[in-house]
């Protein structure tokens, strides 16, 4: 079984949690399954849940470059040179990431969402704009630190694509079944090899 939900903002990535926060037991009643890897509870959009374990290690396993889609609203414009530089991959604490797909959201192209609950913060004399990241790797934060480390922290993140799976029509704390392509385009992964699909 695959779904796709679109966690809300304040919500953690599991079922159930001893301190008595929000969990997806309140958006989602479908017994026996859980979610794919993580997705930050300040961070929101769309996450994966499945009872295939194999499935699951597949898509979260570093070796298999499974991309990932964000769209971040942070503080200032980029940038070409910030832009660049996440293109070509940034260091962090842990180490250099991986190049990134990078653009900058504007015009027709800026998301047209509902406004966070609770707002973000905002400061008149500080713009702010939407940059969309792609990233093949999974590390804690990432793209928050990738924003922050070329001087643009993150004020709104929202993962809009897994592979080819995206957030479709949702809204958010809203969920569904995958489509038979979506779930396809997922059980088709293959690890890399020296940078070749084997």
């Amino acid at each position: 079984m695959l779904l796709k939900l679109w966690k809300p903002f304040g919500v953690l990535t599991k079922f159930t949690d001893d301190d008595g926060r929000p969990t997806l037991a309140s958006y989602c009643d479908v017994a026996n399954v859980y979610p794919v890897g993580r997705l930050d509870m300040d961070s929101e959009g769309l996450l994966l849940l499945t009872d295939d374990g194999g499935l699951a290690h597949r898509l979260t396993t570093p070796g298999y470059e499974h991309p990932k889609t964000y769209w971040a609203q942070v503080e200032h414009v980029p940038s070409d040179a910030s832009l660049q530089a996440l293109r070509r991959g940034v260091m962090l604490k842990d180490g250099p990431t991986r190049p990134a797909d990078v653009r900058l959201l504007c015009g027709d192209d800026e998301p047209q969402l509902a406004p966070r609950d609770p707002p973000i913060r905002h400061r008149l004399s500080v713009p702010t704009a939407w940059v969309e990241l792609t990233i093949t790797e999974g590390r804690n934060r990432q793209v928050r630190r990738m924003t922050a480390a070329v001087g643009h922290p993150t004020l709104r993140l929202i993962r809009v694509r897994s592979g080819l799976v995206g957030l479709g029509g949702l809204a958010s704390g809203e969920y569904c079944a995958l489509t038979q392509q979506e779930e396809r385009s997922l059980r088709g992964i293959v690890p890399r090899a020296n940078g070749r699909r084997r």
